[in-house]
């Protein structure tokens, strides 16, 4: 994947809120996942949210299913999490995936095993199955046909990081317009790395400041958008 480098300071006090926050200049490569997953009952949160909810003295309950929200042993949200994955939900599915996929949270590291929970998750509808499909095929296996089917997948369900991915692999395989395509579409939606991508590109004089002009209005309006005072508390928080 291509190295991302310091946006200028008007492009860099927007802050995009994806898979991840980039909260000012100074914290610049720090990575936040921006949603909080509950294992009771399976929905997610944002993280602006889950602040505002704790500010209003909510912080023992589940906003949702109200279910007790005390500091869980990882023995304890596992059980939650697969007591969910019975129950068929794609994000639990997901999260059990990666603990095999990485050998993390008491798993031992099985690719095929989460390969086949990634499938899984993908086929009820879960986007970051397909782009962790995508990683694995790219990164591991070595099959970009599979690698491409995964990241397209993702991409056309809205996850930009999987775009940003399909944008990688097109210009490594030499088809540098299509990847410049996926890059404005991913930074034109408020995806960072894309317009990491895009102004390191302008510097290199690969592509000039003139065609990225409009990508870049609207990546600043994206990220407007997603910003809250909320939002911008949980950042400074963590």
């Amino acid at each position: 994947m291509l190295c991302c480098v310091s946006l200028p300071p008007a492009t860099i006090s927007s802050v995009p809120i994806y898979d991840y926050v980039i909260a000012n200049e100074e914290l610049a490569d720090l990575d936040m996942d921006t949603e909080g997953y509950n294992p009771c009952c399976g929905n997610s949160i944002c993280r602006g949210c889950i602040h505002s909810f704790i500010e209003s003295g909510n912080i023992d309950q589940c906003p949702y299913c109200k279910a007790e929200r005390r500091l869980k042993t990882y023995e304890e949200m596992f059980e939650e999490i697969m007591e969910r994955v019975e129950a068929n939900d794609p994000i639990s599915i997901c999260l059990l995936a990666n603990s095999y996929h990485h050998g993390v949270n008491g798993y031992q590291q099985d690719q095929a095993r989460a390969i086949e929970l990634y499938a899984r998750a993908a086929e009820l509808g879960c986007s970051k199955a397909h782009s962790s499909l995508g990683d694995i095929y790219a990164d591991d296996v070595g099959d970009l046909k599979k690698a491409k089917f995964h990241f397209e997948a993702a991409a056309m369900a809205g996850h930009e990081l999987a775009r940003y991915n399909l944008g990688c692999t097109d210009y490594t395989s030499g088809h540098k317009d299509r990847a410049f395509k996926h890059w404005k579409i991913a930074a034109s939606a408020g995806y960072y790395h894309s317009m990491y991508v895009l102004i390191t590109l302008v510097k290199q004089g690969v592509v000039s400041r003139d065609v990225i002009e409009s990508t870049l209005t609207s990546y600043n309006n994206s990220c407007a958008e997603m910003r809250s005072e909320a939002r911008n508390a949980a950042i400074r928080i963590d």
